[in-house]
């Protein structure tokens, strides 16, 4: 186990970075006018069912609807049906729902409301490939970019130009009918259309940019995809379509509020906290190093921060797959790189966790490391420089009990990073 006793500390803070975001805490203040005609809610994204119940107990009058969700990650509700599908690779059910979300906004008019609850994870939960593509094609496409470790921004804009109801285009289909978009930003930077490939949300980037990424990141993408970037029929709907014309966007809730949270609980434990930045980006194991040298340079030279300090980030890393075969996510990749950072500097203690409460493909969110991690590993017989290699930090962080699995936390804000330098 860690052996700072910063457990507690850490776990406090993760939850008061999830209260922060919680949607029953924050969705009331966001609400809409009553329209003259109905109410119709749509929405998608790993926290999608938390907003969908949080939004039927604030809201006075009729309302209809359907969101999707991540398999497990559903809540009860009683008049907007939640429907599940995997993440982050697509499926059937994923392809069935958005089929769906686009036949509810079909007919409206302009006395009708779309309320559409948007979080992180929705790109995979709403496949819907475009005429001439096939699901099979939209697998390859996020199996492709998953594997890249293009930042997430990037990969929301190839994805949004692969679509029928990303970028934009699912508040089309539901016009002439007024559409208020609650969101739960999981992008450094907070722009709204990337959050889940902004499905109500259109921006001004374009298929060539789409390609640019394409070309930079070096994706192998399936020849229909590539066929249909390179026509027409992808360019997505701007903002300045008047299709858009009254609609509103609203973040609800973010990284940043979130860091504050966790950095105010920080100060009620008598710790000096700072926030490096909420919206980081990059090769999770290089900047898991980056942190692994600030934290060596307040320890040995109490610069650029006095000790005790706690150092909080956001944002979302990316993993790279180099060699398949580990298991593991981008926070525990990041607090491996940061332990061997950090190994035989005494009172370093590390925690990340991805705040939707599942980092990569297992059950865990995140760990928890220190200065006695890789030191540990080697005695339990474990490589740890061959584990990061590998990726398979799962198995590091497992092999010493130093998972943490708090569940679905109902919505997802990215990753919650937290240095503390005794």
């Amino acid at each position: 186990m860690a052996t700072l006793d910063s457990k507690p500390l850490f776990e406090s803070l993760f939850r008061a970075a999830i209260a922060a975001a919680d949607p029953r805490q924050i969705i009331p203040a966001f609400l809409p006018p009553r329209p003259r005609g109905r109410t119709i809610v749509v929405g998608a994204g790993k926290g999608a069912a938390q907003m969908a119940r949080a939004f039927e107990e604030a809201w006075d009058g009729a309302l209809e609807g359907l969101v999707v969700t991540r398999y497990g990650y559903g809540a009860p509700t009683e008049r907007i049906e939640v429907v599940e599908a995997a993440h982050p690779v697509p499926d059937a059910a994923g392809l069935k729902g958005a089929r769906r979300l686009l036949k509810l906004v079909e007919g409206l008019t302009a006395d009708d409301l779309v309320v559409a609850l948007i979080c992180g994870g929705g790109s995979a939960l709403l496949p819907a490939p475009p005429s001439g593509m096939t699901l099979e094609d939209e697998i390859a496409i996020n199996e492709a970019l998953l594997a890249s470790g293009a930042p997430i921004s990037a990969m929301n804009t190839v994805r949004k130009h692969l679509s029928a109801i990303k970028g934009g285009r699912l508040a089309a289909a539901a016009h002439p009918a007024r559409v208020v978009s609650l969101i739960v930003s999981d992008i450094p930077g907070d722009n709204p259309a990337l959050v889940s490939s902004g499905p109500t949300v259109p921006d001004a980037a374009s298929r060539q940019d789409a390609l640019a990424v394409v070309e930079a990141w070096r994706l192998r993408l399936p020849p229909a995809a590539l066929r249909h970037l390179h026509s027409s029929q992808a360019d997505a709907p701007k903002p300045e379509d008047p299709h858009f014309a009254g609609n509103e966007v609203r973040i609800v809730a973010s990284a940043a509020r979130s860091l504050e949270a966790a950095a105010a609980a920080a100060q009620a434990h008598g710790i000096t906290p700072v926030i490096l930045s909420d919206a980081i980006e990059g090769e999770a194991r290089e900047v898991g190093r980056v942190h692994a040298a600030i934290a060596r340079e307040v320890a040995l030279r109490d610069r650029p921060f006095r000790k005790p300090v706690l150092m909080l980030s956001g944002g979302e890393t990316t993993v790279t797959i180099r060699e398949k075969g580990g298991r593991g996510g981008r926070n525990t990749e990041f607090l491996l790189a940061l332990a061997l950072g950090v190994e035989g500097v005494a009172d370093i203690a590390a925690f990340a966790a991805d705040t939707d409460g599942i980092d990569g493909s297992e059950d865990n969110a995140g760990a928890f490391a220190d200065h006695t991690t890789a030191v540990r590993l080697r005695a339990a017989g474990q490589d740890p420089k061959a584990l990061l290699a590998k990726h398979d930090a799962w198995g590091a962080f497992d092999a010493l009990g130093d998972l943490f699995v708090p569940g679905p936390t109902g919505t997802n804000v990215n990753d919650l990073r937290a240095v503390l330098v005794r």
